[in-house]
């Protein structure tokens, strides 16, 4: 049954007048807050789902082939956009956003006149129903119909609904993430052509200004892989340095100075020197199938980069950086250690990396996390095994364990699932929150 969309406003604006009324933000307390802020999300979201079929009315209603009797140009603007924008008080982009996904779900007429399903059912539904605002519809709306000449349809609608029961979780990068690698499996051969025209696009400006050299530089992930791995690795080993450090020896650089000096740092040594101080933290680690390597053909991740690459592009990448290719539990690596040891081996952590993505609670790079024994090594005795351990970075390390969060592992293997428990101050129904890879994956 179809939600009326002024029914549906009116609740919204009743459950925020529930969680804050009329009271002055400063006098409401930490959950009434948290509540507010939640009400508005959900308001904002039921606003723009009720007006997207609007946007889509005055786009249709002002096509190009109407000249004069467009419905925009009756009402004194070249365009639909700009005449939504201008009564709406949004940006172009967003008023875009509006009519795209407008388009995209509302129903359609055949030419018989019967009435056929929204191009895009799934995400139709999750907009009317509040799950989904509108940069996440009009991302996912996009990516589906670059690739859809490509796919066959019944996988590309199973690929829509996996979306977007994914999507209402994920921060905006996370669904970019979801949807680039989703897009590298659905079409493995548009892969190569985009990946070409992108690396026809990189480039390197340097020049003096104001007494500064300003470079600014675009690359291609083949071409700039390497250079953030480098980066990184510095990067990495300071933040490392600072986590527990006092005051008067904590590093006091931004993030954004320390990417600066690392540049420059690794720039010097290259101009002197056969080796450069990064040591092995910035090895570039790539994870494919054997069959992809072998061949040239599908795609590859690297670790750190959310967009695939093609395979053929990484074999490239492989003669003039140094790459490790992810093969877990070979014969010669032990991937369970029990008590043995403390620390988690490097094959290990590569496993965990491969099942997590990087940090499994907030998706930091691989680079920034450290292996986290689940049942804590010294206060439960925890072993030092792969069901036993998750990927995390620093940030989230602390939070785990000042804060309370429990951690649970569904499964084994690198298609596990990591579960992330939040304390009851945060929420009183404790309802677990995906982590890891999984966030982003799409199931076979």
């Amino acid at each position: 049954m179809e939600t009326n969309p002024l029914a549906a406003i009116a609740e919204a604006l009743g459950a925020l007048s529930a969680a804050g009324g009329e009271r002055a933000p400063e006098a409401l307390t930490p959950g009434e807050l948290a509540d507010v802020s939640k009400a508005f999300g959900v308001l904002k979201r039921r606003v723009e789902a009720a007006f997207a079929p609007v946007a889509a009315e005055i786009a249709r209603q002002s096509r190009p082939e109407l000249g004069g009797d467009s419905f925009a140009r009756k009402q004194g603007f070249r365009t639909p956009a700009s005449l939504i924008s201008t009564t709406t008080g949004a940006s172009m982009g967003e008023t875009l956003r509006l009519m795209q996904v407008g388009e995209a779900t509302a129903p359609r007429l055949s030419l018989t006149g019967e009435t056929l399903p929204a191009k895009h059912p799934h995400v139709a539904r999750a907009v009317e129903g509040g799950a989904l605002g509108m940069s996440a519809a009009a991302a996912i709306v996009t990516m589906l119909d670059r690739i859809a000449a490509r796919v066959d349809a019944a996988r590309l609608d199973d690929a829509e609904r996996q979306i977007v029961e994914l999507a209402p979780t994920l921060r905006p990068d996370e669904i970019g993430k979801l949807l680039a690698r989703t897009e590298a499996l659905l079409d493995p051969d548009g892969l190569e052509p985009a990946h070409d025209d992108r690396r026809a696009e990189r480039g390197c400006s340097m020049q003096e200004r104001d007494g500064m050299l300003v470079l600014n530089g675009i690359f291609d992930i083949e071409t700039g892989a390497p250079i953030k791995a480098a980066i990184d690795g510095l990067v990495t080993q300071i933040i490392r340095r600072n986590e527990g450090a006092s005051d008067d020896v904590r590093d006091q650089r931004s993030t954004r100075q320390m990417r600066a000096d690392a540049l420059a740092e690794i720039c010097r040594h290259a101009l002197g020197c056969d080796t450069v101080p990064t040591g092995p933290t910035t090895t570039v680690v790539v994870r494919m199938d054997l069959e992809a390597l072998e061949s040239g053909v599908g795609a590859a991740t690297i670790d750190g980069i959310d967009r695939p690459l093609p395979a053929a592009a990484v074999r490239r990448l492989a003669v003039e950086a140094q790459v490790i290719p992810c093969v877990l539990g070979g014969d010669s690596e032990i991937l369970d250690w029990g008590r043995a040891r403390r620390l988690f081996s490097p094959a290990q952590k590569l496993a965990l990396i491969e099942r997590d993505g990087g940090c499994a609670r907030c998706g930091a790079p691989p680079a920034q996390t450290i292996a986290h024994h689940i049942r804590w090594w010294e206060r439960d005795a925890g072993p030092t095994d792969l069901e036993n351990g998750c990927t995390l970075c620093v940030a989230c390390h602390h939070d785990v364990h000042d804060d309370g969060w429990e951690i649970e592992v569904e499964g084994r293997g690198v298609n596990a699932k990591v579960w992330f428990i939040p304390p009851p101050w945060i929420d009183p129904s404790r309802t677990p929150r995906l982590g890891g890879r999984a966030r982003y994956t799409l199931t076979a």
